[in-house]
């Protein structure tokens, strides 16, 4: 089991600002409350107790609902003084981890899978990753992920139209230590300097799961998400 998790919530939202100007795109409020008040009840559902959040841009705004939502003591603050990317500011994130293990969560991405199920798959295969999968028909917002028949990654394709394949849905098992032992720059991007140069080590997995998923990083998918996330939840119980 995987207790502790990262959060990303320091991305800038600058597709939503026509729908959502005044607020970092993880408190756009749906269905009457902020996304990422969804995204945190369902990771502690799914067995969490402590969050630590990627902060950069809107800080304040961020920390405010957190401190307001969550008890104290199951969360903290790793913050950005310049952005550093979203390696960057897991690889700070990571400080405040205790375990070997955490799970990582972008504030912007809902997927309903089992953190149990990817910990399992991830400690099994002593991963230093293990990303979630959703298969999807007809899209070109999104890369692909090719994966062999033992679960391991063996490639990625750029963003292009796409009749099938399997998408990185921006949740992760991530051993710290692993992690931590390679060399970045100080600003990186964790899916392209990480995970797409690091894949050839054969240390990197995926996990299918048909859960639903939704981003709402541009405006459609954010309408979508008004009824679509209640809905999803409604029938997972």
């Amino acid at each position: 089991m995987i207790t502790e998790a990262i959060v990303l919530a320091g991305g800038l939202g600058t597709r939503l600002k026509s729908v959502v100007p005044d607020l970092p795109k993880s408190l756009a409020p749906v269905a009457d409350k902020p996304f990422l008040a969804w995204l945190l009840d369902y990771a502690k559902q799914q067995g969490i107790k402590k969050f630590v959040f990627a902060l950069g841009y809107k800080t304040e705004q961020v920390e405010a609902f957190v401190k307001q939502y969550l008890p104290a003591g199951t969360y903290s603050f790793s913050i950005e003084e310049n952005p550093l990317g979203t390696g960057g500011a897991m690889y700070k994130a990571c400080a405040h981890i205790a375990g070997a293990n955490a799970i990582v969560l972008n504030a912007d991405t809902f997927f309903g899978i089992s953190f149990s199920h990817l910990a399992k798959l991830h400690n099994k295969r002593k991963a230093s990753c293990t990303l979630a999968l959703k298969p999807m028909k007809n899209f070109d917002r999104y890369g692909v992920v090719e994966m062999n028949k033992q679960a391991t990654v063996t490639g990625f394709s750029e963003k292009k139209h796409h009749e099938a394949g399997l998408i990185n849905g921006g949740v992760y098992a991530l051993s710290k230590d692993q992690f931590l032992k390679k060399s970045f720059p100080s600003v990186f991007s964790f899916e392209k300097d990480y995970l797409e140069k690091e894949f050839a080590m054969n240390d990197i997995y995926g996990m299918i799961s048909n859960a639903y998923f939704i981003d709402i990083g541009i405006p459609e998918d954010y309408q979508r998400a008004q009824t679509e996330l209640v809905s999803s939840l409604t029938k997972n119980g």
